[in-house]
């Protein structure tokens, strides 16, 4: 009984919502066994699917606006650790307060994108290749905040991280 106790731990759901709103944005999913944290935002053309990877150290973003995946490597200083996202998610879950999310801008170089091959999805794993296999994939590095963030998509988990997409003007 011990056992199936600890294996309920081992996934859990999130549901996820806009600050101030019942309207629910999509679902978090976190994956224990696989230090894995799924992310499904719906909303539209602004819908994105976002898998953190932390056994890989990387975040791979699928927006349907683009058609495209963002890959980010992850970095401690400013992504929160599984175990953090966990614990702000089952927070926000039960305080029901509005949030605002940390913001983490990235940008991305168009015309710089590459479709992954075996090399690549050694690197990123199994469950980045089922996220972005068949799209152009794009590196992102960190970013200043933007001015003028007109452009710019919103991913990661809404009310707990957010990251904001935002393309390189030459």
């Amino acid at each position: 009984e011990r056992k199936h106790l600890f294996r309920l731990h081992l996934l859990k759901t999130f549901v996820l919502q806009e600050p101030g709103n019942d309207y629910v944005t999509g679902t978090m999913t976190i994956h224990n066994e696989n230090n894995i944290v799924e992310v499904n935002v719906r909303s539209g053309l602004y819908s994105s699917n976002t898998i953190f990877d932390y056994s890989r150290g990387y975040i791979a973003t699928r927006l349907l606006s683009r058609s495209a995946c963002f890959i980010l490597k992850i970095n401690k200083e400013y992504i929160p650790e599984l175990e953090e996202i966990g614990r702000l998610a089952f927070e926000r879950q039960t305080m029901k307060k509005i949030y605002s999310p940390n913001n983490v801008w990235v940008q991305f170089q168009s015309g710089h994108s590459v479709f992954g091959n075996i090399k690549d999805w050694l690197l990123y794993g199994k469950h980045i290749e089922q996220l972005c296999s068949g799209l152009p994939l794009y590196k992102l590095v960190k970013t200043q905040p933007l001015l003028n963030a007109h452009g710019c998509a919103n991913a990661g988990i809404p009310t707990i991280l957010g990251l904001k997409i935002c393309e390189k003007n030459n």
